[in-house]
């Protein structure tokens, strides 16, 4: 593989000097601008749907930031004493499919010579000037504008050739779906609430979201090729057991006749609520690979990122303009053992010290090499979505391809409150602090306790006073009497509409290589350059086994009649 490594250092060398000779314009004249700079040039002039950025040049897919998998959030200052890191770095769980095996990061800095500058030079812009022009009317009036659903036409007209949004009214929210999580349209997308990965979606944070789910065509169909909502609420229960590793669930009402299968192993064929019979998917898909901690072949998640609705009462919620809509598609059934080759390889490559490298899958983005595509659509200057460019879906590989935490590279799906009660769409009011699986007090409560802020740089001002005591500690008391999570992680209408101000310069500046956490000022606790070996790190007694997972509890299904 020697060889291989060669010819990647000698392609670097040649895009770096590239990026400082090649032309701008096509014209043939020298610019000694980067080459990454020319493409945000590019993208401040594009009112396009389609990113073709700077199509003379080669290559087409140039890259600012080499180490773009690793997010922000990795510089942070730990103290040798906080640990937001092991909402991600963790060790290996029997059984699972994720065999990275990254949770000795929690206890140190591991990065490569290029990783060890922090390339997200907007965390450290000063936005307090650029905020304080931006009136909250102004702000409101964008947040509340529809981005989305001029978006599929734009790109039919485009030519693009990945997936094409395809759920009708989504900038609606809650309203796109009936009271069960189904889409109302009838693309079978499938709405759950769970509760938001600790702390970067917290809305305190800086964003609201939302996650739908689609299953292929055969596990919604029965043998003979006929639609059911039976066989898809089946098949729906069958995979949440499945990548939850869980021995029954609850399910909406599912007629077994229709369905063909004793699901809740009562001995008859009736109205099932409960799914005990885990070996097998059912209807069309009774043939289809099944595993716990896996998803089939077919899979598709829609994931969109949205700024914080101030109401009229100052509740927070969803925005109707959206920040970015991802797309995830499995693409190939995989066993576990393929998962640890995979995991084997990239440490290997780490060893030899190549930079991360994800193969660019034409308009379908790209390849986590783990059989998922990974794409996304994010604001153009003008406010309009338009295709990510190569380097901006490269960012949310890290997430999704190399951290121990995550189930089969994803994150909401084994967060949903479990059984019938979490289908519907996102929603953190009611909601529980929940703790994780292997541990008592609830989630937050215990993050909080464990990063000492309310995000993982520890500059969350108001999380700060809500949730802390002078001196610095939790307040525990105060947490555990929140109503719920709403309560717990929704910021103030004033800090929503100055973390949405400062987003919207981002977008202005087009420049997303550079970061897109939303900050008035910069945080204190990010390294701009960290030492590997000189950095503090911590200890070993700060080390955490962690589990993505809920206890949920008791949560009551809804009473429901079967094909309702």
């Amino acid at each position: 593989m020697r060889w291989f490594v060669v010819v990647i250092a000698v392609l670097l060398v040649a895009l770096s000097l590239a990026s400082s000779k090649l032309a701008a314009d096509g014209t043939g004249s020298v610019s000694e601008k980067p080459l990454h700079e020319q493409v945000l040039d590019a993208l401040r002039l594009q009112k396009s749907a389609v990113s073709r950025v700077l199509p003379q040049l080669h290559p087409t897919q140039p890259t600012f930031n080499h180490e773009a998998v690793i997010p922000p959030q990795c510089y942070t200052r730990t103290e040798g004493k906080f640990n937001p890191c092991y909402v991600c770095h963790q060790d290996p769980i029997q059984g699972r499919e994720n065999t990275m095996n990254d949770g000795e990061l929690q206890l140190e800095y591991s990065f490569s010579d290029v990783g060890m500058t922090n390339h997200w030079a907007n965390l450290f812009e000063d936005r307090t000037e650029r905020v304080a022009a931006i009136s909250d009317a102004e702000i409101d009036a964008w947040v509340a504008q529809d981005n989305y659903s001029a978006l599929p036409a734009q790109l039919r007209q485009g030519g693009f050739k990945g997936w094409i949004p395809d759920l009708e009214n989504l900038q609606l929210g809650a309203s796109a779906f009936d009271k069960h999580g189904m889409a109302l349209d009838g693309s079978h997308w499938v709405a759950f609430n769970y509760k938001p990965l600790p702390s970067t979606f917290w809305p305190t944070n800086g964003a609201t979201d939302d996650v739908m789910l689609r299953l292929p065509k055969s596990f919604r169909t029965t043998p003979e090729g006929e639609y059911s909502l039976d066989v898809y609420r089946a098949n729906l229960a069958i995979l949440e057991a499945m990548i939850k590793g869980l021995t029954e669930v609850s399910t909406l009402p599912v007629d077994e006749q229709v369905v063909g299968v004793d699901l809740d192993l009562d001995g008859q064929l009736g109205i099932a609520r409960m799914v005990k019979r885990l070996d097998t998917y059912v209807g069309a898909a009774k043939n289809a690979f099944i595993d716990d901690y896996v998803y089939p072949k077919g899979t598709e998640f829609l994931h969109t990122v949205r700024y914080l609705a101030v109401g009229p009462q100052g509740e927070i919620s969803v925005s109707t303009r959206m920040k970015e809509v991802r797309y995830m598609k499995k693409w190939q059934d995989r066993r576990k053992m393929a998962y640890r080759q995979g995991y084997e390889e990239e440490a290997f490559a780490k060893e030899e010290g190549r930079l991360p490298f994800y193969p660019l899958v034409g308009d379908w983005g790209l390849d986590n090499e783990f059989a998922w595509s990974v794409s996304g659509f994010i604001e153009g200057v003008d406010g309009q979505l338009r295709t990510a460019t190569y380097e901006e879906n490269l960012f949310c590989m890290g997430c999704h391809a190399s951290i121990g935490s995550t189930i089969d590279k994803t994150f909401s799906f084994a967060r949903k409150v479990d059984g019938a009660a979490g289908w519907q769409y996102i929603n953190l009011k009611g909601m529980p602090d929940a703790p994780n699986m292997g541990e008592t007090d609830g989630e937050i409560l215990t993050y909080l306790q464990r990063v000492g802020g309310g995000g993982e740089f520890r500059s969350n001002e108001e999380m700060q006073k809500r949730w802390f005591k002078a001196d610095g500690s939790v307040d525990v008391a105060a947490v555990r009497q929140a109503e719920d999570v709403y309560e717990l992680i929704a910021p103030s209408p004033e800090r929503a509409r100055a973390l949405n101000k400062a987003y919207r310069t981002i977008v202005a500046d087009q420049d997303y290589i550079y970061g897109r956490d939303a900050a008035v000022t910069a945080p204190l606790n990010v390294y701009e350059y960290i030492e590997n070996e000189s950095a503090p790190t911590l200890d070993d007694d700060k080390f955490v086994n962690w589990d993505i997972r809920l206890k949920w509890g008791s949560l009551n299904a809804p009473e429901v009649a079967a094909g309702q």
